[in-house]
């Protein structure tokens, strides 16, 4: 059962709930399509579905979900929707999926772990986060 963050819980928690909304919103093939394609920039919702292939019905209910999540922002032209990313930082955690995934190259497999993930660690100031210590 899901709660939604009250003011009684503390930050660190509300900060995890809000984060797993995120990583929900990322989670669907077709959703990471979009977003891969957003980062290129702005898109009209049109080509948004013509690159999904699935109906207007389908996209509009992604393109929601990834906007109550705060990944990405729309602006109305007209009749026309037109998306971008929010934070084009937030595909970076692909890489360190892939990294996951991958386990590094055979040459990274033998560094230590903080040099392998030296790359990941690096960030836009815009969306700079704390280093570990």
């Amino acid at each position: 059962m899901s709660r939604s963050p009250s003011v009684a819980q503390p930050a660190a928690a509300r900060r995890r709930l809000s984060r797993t909304r995120v990583l929900k919103a990322m989670a669907h093939p077709s959703r990471l399509l979009v977003l891969e394609r957003l980062v290129e920039g702005e898109c009209c919702v049109c080509d948004l579905q013509a690159l999904v292939g699935s109906d207007m019905s389908t996209v509009s209910k992604h393109l929601a979900l990834m906007r109550r999540a705060g990944l990405v922002e729309d602006r109305r032209e007209g009749l026309k929707v037109f998306y971008r990313l929010r934070a084009p930082c937030v595909l970076r955690f692909l890489d360190c999926i892939d990294a996951v995934r991958d386990e590094g190259t055979p040459v990274e497999r033998g560094l230590p772990r903080r040099a392998r993930l030296e790359p990941a660690l690096r960030v836009a100031p815009s969306c700079a986060l704390p280093r570990p210590r």
